[in-house]
């Protein structure tokens, strides 16, 4: 049988179980139950309790009001009467749904390094012949296409990236949420497109609206939420598609890489975002991007996520208004380079 690792030992928020027992003699029962308390995070689950000795009236009298264990889940215990840690929860999970079962969606990217919302859920995947049900903090989801190689980490089973990607976007999120998974994932490299689009190819189709959608930004070249916006702006009041997020040069010199460039009219629409400027250094190399490309003769436009939200008529009035002005002169010697083509050397 698998053993869970420990990931929170020694940074107790309540009071361990054996406090209880200082002032007594261990018996075979408790050391049984000790040992698997150090293999999993101080957690355990009624069943192990009991086949370690423990009498079903032993097991009631800890977990009674005010004694020693809580019941974290239906049949698990954690072994003081604190709060749980992030990784105890992901262990209780397992321990609930079934030591077979795959750690999925949020939780799984959380674990892998993708920026995500804070939740306390942890969905879990379980083949389709189980009956276990969600309860509390855990989200069980029976499936009939149980990953094949789940990564192992620290003795839990977990999706794969775009998997779980996948599993996440069908959940209660909104597009701006799912856009952010998705433009996470594949900036950090955790997944691609490729793999996240198989995924959606062969899951179920019934919630997969929002991740269809984010996809084909990302596949446009859109690497964040706000970029998501301004792009669902652009189709929403019928202006024309730009490149988004291309290189640009002048003869074999690096320019710059603006949001969204329209090449007809030598127009750069650059997203101001808080989440991209805190630091005095950050804003000043934005400053110096928007001096190259404006000496450049390139006309830029900035935008802000707020002003998309509030007035988004006024910003396509600006846009349209900029990209006309653009159209009337000469094209600008100029050249770009999607922005799928990963190296800056455009030969």
């Amino acid at each position: 049988m698998m053993a869970l690792t420990r990931r929170a030992q020694g940074r107790f928020v309540g009071r361990p179980c054996h406090a209880h027992h200082m002032t007594r003699e261990l018996t075979a029962a408790d050391r049984a139950v000790r040992a698997i308390l150090r293999q999993q995070d101080n957690l355990i689950t009624r069943p192990q309790a009991l086949a370690a000795g423990l009498t079903p009236d032993a097991l009631r009298h800890r977990v009674r009001a005010g004694r020693a264990w809580t019941v974290v889940l239906p049949g698990v215990y954690l072994a003081y009467d604190g709060q749980l840690t992030i990784g105890q929860r992901e262990i209780a999970a397992v321990l609930y749904a079934d030591r077979g079962c795959v750690i999925t969606g949020r939780a799984a990217l959380r674990r892998l390094g993708v920026r995500v919302d804070l939740t306390d859920i942890v969905d879990v995947l379980i083949p389709e012949t189980l009956r276990r049900r969600s309860s509390g903090f855990v989200h069980v989801t029976r499936t009939t296409r149980m990953p094949a190689r789940p990564l192992l980490i620290e003795g839990l089973r977990w999706a794969s990236p775009a998997r779980a990607v996948a599993d996440a976007a069908r959940g209660p999120l909104e597009l701006r949420q799912v856009r952010a998974l998705v433009a996470d994932a594949v900036q950090r490299r955790t997944c691609t497109t490729a793999e996240i689009a198989k995924e959606l190819r062969e899951g179920p189709k019934r919630g997969s609206g929002a991740l269809r959608a984010a996809l084909a930004e990302v596949a446009d070249g859109i690497r964040s939420v706000a970029e998501g916006e301004l792009r669902a702006l652009i189709k929403r009041f019928g202006l024309p598609d730009p490149m988004y997020n291309p290189q640009l040069f002048v003869g074999e010199a690096f320019l710059a890489e603006p949001d969204a460039w329209w090449p007809d009219a030598g127009v750069a629409a650059e997203m101001d975002s808080r989440t991209y400027h805190l630091s005095p250094g950050a804003w000043e190399r934005d400053l110096a991007r928007d001096a190259a490309m404006t000496a450049q003769g390139i006309l830029v436009v900035h935008v802000t996520p707020a002003r998309i939200r509030s007035e988004p008529a006024a910003v396509a009035r600006q846009l349209w208004s900029t990209y006309k002005k653009g159209r009337q002169r000469p094209p600008l010697e100029i050249r770009a380079v999607p922005h799928n083509r990963t190296s800056r050397n455009p030969a």
